[in-house]
């Protein structure tokens, strides 16, 4: 994915960075992402959101404090700032993401959640008095992840759940609520009084086995993988098609591959037998699927152009390699060759003519040509 270093002001002449994430092609929405995660578990998420086309507004909550080990949070007014950014950068719907005290920092920060059309918390306190006492360091520092992290100035009063209640309350916004329940630097019980709080429409999925940073991978890329499910109604629009299929590595896996195809994203692996993490179908399965879609497609469409009583057309394909002396097809003779079986279940009041006449509309379908033709494959560096 590409990556920018930005810097964002906001009060008088304050000013923090931030790293700004694009997919390959066009952004489909923005999603402004405040944590306190370390970096490689912030970029772990967030590779979630590039993979489905959005791009994302990356943002430690906790910078420098000019004291030896020590961070401090950033102010709510930072938050809505790195949300006017997004805003005037992309012009697209935003998905406002807060983990851990990033979270209570987006729900005091009222020009930022009005800007989102959405917002999901992850392991989020209530406010300042939701942390667990083993990661209360002082009234106003607190350890996260091994960092000292200060509020400062009149950060604490702010991020009190008494004040923090009422703009839950009055959020306007769909929410989703994300909580690791062995989370031993927030509670759970800190997900329960913000989603009592909260009005429709609002969700809760529990991480179950993930920490508050969301150590383990699976833990990270399972939040993501939700919470892309969960905004994709709020973040909907009509994207134009891109030119043709660009395809290119995703982070989170050795072999994982990020697909825009059209405007449409998805992700293709191998199975952890062939080296991958099995995060997507493998590029085979991809092939079969193609042909599968097509055949099925053809079927549709002159079932309906003749009039056949055609209700349901179900395709299952295999791919394998054969030895070629297997294959009395088969013009070659020696080595192996790509072998696809193609069963295709056909429902509706179909007599034994229509149904013979379907199998073999099933060989004219484009895809299937193309399997069968030669195909040319000009292949160059890019500029």
């Amino acid at each position: 994915m590409a990556s920018q270093d930005v810097v964002i002001s906001y009060g008088e002449s304050k000013e923090f960075s931030a790293t700004l994430l694009l997919p390959p092609g066009r952004a489909v929405a923005c999603v402004l992402l405040v944590h306190l995660l370390p970096a490689d578990r912030a970029h772990l998420l967030a590779g979630r959101f590039v993979d489905v086309g959005l791009a994302v507004l990356l943002l430690d909550a906790a910078v420098p404090s000019g004291l030896a080990d020590e961070l401090r949070v950033l102010p709510p007014e930072a938050m809505a700032a790195a949300s006017a950014f997004a805003h005037e950068r992309f012009g697209l719907p935003q998905l406002a993401v807060g983990h851990g005290l990033g979270g209570t920092l987006l729900l005091a920060a009222h020009d930022a959640v009005q800007r989102a059309a959405a917002v999901t918390l992850i392991n989020t306190p209530r406010g300042v008095e939701g942390f667990t006492r083993r990661a209360t360091l002082a009234p106003d520092r607190y350890a996260v992840a091994g960092r000292s992290i200060a509020l400062g100035g009149d950060l604490l009063p702010r991020l009190g759940w008494n004040g923090l209640h009422d703009r839950v309350e009055r959020l306007g916004r769909p929410l989703l609520i994300l909580h690791a329940p062995f989370d031993n630097t927030v509670d759970i019980a800190n997900a329960a009084q913000i989603f009592t709080a909260a009005k429709h429409p609002k969700s809760f999925l529990s991480l179950d086995g993930a920490d508050h940073v969301l150590s383990r991978d699976v833990g990270a890329l399972h939040a993501g993988d939700m919470i892309v499910a969960w905004a994709q109604r709020y973040l909907a629009g009509s994207h134009p098609p891109g030119a043709g299929v660009v395809v290119e590595w995703s982070e989170g896996g050795k072999l994982r591959q990020r697909i825009d195809a059209g405007g449409h994203r998805l992700i293709a692996d191998e199975p952890a037998a062939a080296g991958g993490a099995d995060a997507g179908p493998s590029p085979y399965d991809l092939l079969t699927a193609a042909l599968g879609a097509c055949t099925a497609m053809t079927l549709r469409m002159y079932a309906d152009m003749k009039g056949l009583p055609l209700r349901h057309v179900s395709v299952s394909l295999k791919h394998d390699k054969v030895h070629a002396a297997d294959c009395e097809q088969c013009e070659t003779r020696e080595g192996r060759v790509d072998r696809i079986e193609r069963i295709i279940s056909l429902e509706g009041d179909l007599d034994e003519a229509q149904r013979n006449k379907l199998l073999e509309i099933a060989d004219k379908c484009p895809v299937h040509r193309t399997l069968h033709a030669e195909v040319w494959i000009p292949t160059r560096l890019a500029d």
